[in-house]
This record gives structure tokens, sequence and C-alpha cells, in this order.
């Protein structure tokens, strides 16, 4: 997809449509900004975990895990689910996904034995 061109055509409901989407943007970066919730989202991208699980997977504690998913829930980026004492996050939508596998393809393919160009 190719990025639009911005020139002073713009109508001001426009210029207010881009910066309602560039302040999401930013919220939305800024939340996967930080390593913990980057690797969060790393490992829901292949389903749902408890709470627990994140803990194990991260070598985190958990007020830590809980803390940054506290993070991710409040930008949207995670659902939380209950069942009983155990409480489960799994992504809201596929923006994180695909923004994992762009971030993946750049920073992490070649660790993984692919070659970069």
């Amino acid at each position: 997809m190719a990025l639009p061109v911005f020139d002073n055509s713009l109508s001001e409901a426009e210029m207010d449509r881009m910066v309602e989407n560039a302040t999401n943007a930013s919220n939305f970066l800024k939340a996967i900004s930080h390593e913990g919730r980057l690797m969060i989202l790393c490992h829901l991208v292949t389903g749902e975990k408890s709470v627990t699980e994140l803990e194990d997977l991260l070598s985190a504690r958990q007020a830590a895990v809980s803390q940054q998913l506290s993070r991710l829930r409040l930008e949207g980026l995670v659902v939380p689910r209950r069942d009983g004492k155990a409480i489960y996050y799994r992504l809201a939508d596929e923006r994180p996904r695909r923004v994992l596998e762009l971030v993946y393809e750049l920073f992490c393919a070649q660790d993984a034995g692919s070659a970069r160009p």
C-alpha cells in the first residue's frame, strides 16, 4: 500500500482526521515500545495465555506482567477473560500481529536462519 501524499489542499476536517490518526498511531507505538510488552504480544500471537503462563514464559514476576498487561489492555491491544481465579489474555485484533510480523522480518528473521537483504 502506498503512503498518501499530503499537501496544502487538505481541508480542515481532513487535517483533524490526520491528527487523530497520528495520535492513535502514536499511542499504539508507545504501548508496544517496551520490551516486556513487546514480548507479551509475541507470546499472545500464538494464542490466548494465562497470566501465570506469561510469567513462566517471560521469567517475570506477576506484578511486572500484570503492570504490562494493564497498559496493553488500556491501549486496547489485549482482551482479558476470567475463568475462575485465572485471567487469560488474547490479542484484541490483528493490528499487533501485523506489526509484530514486520518487526520480526526487520529485526529477528536473520537470527532464525533467514538471509537478510
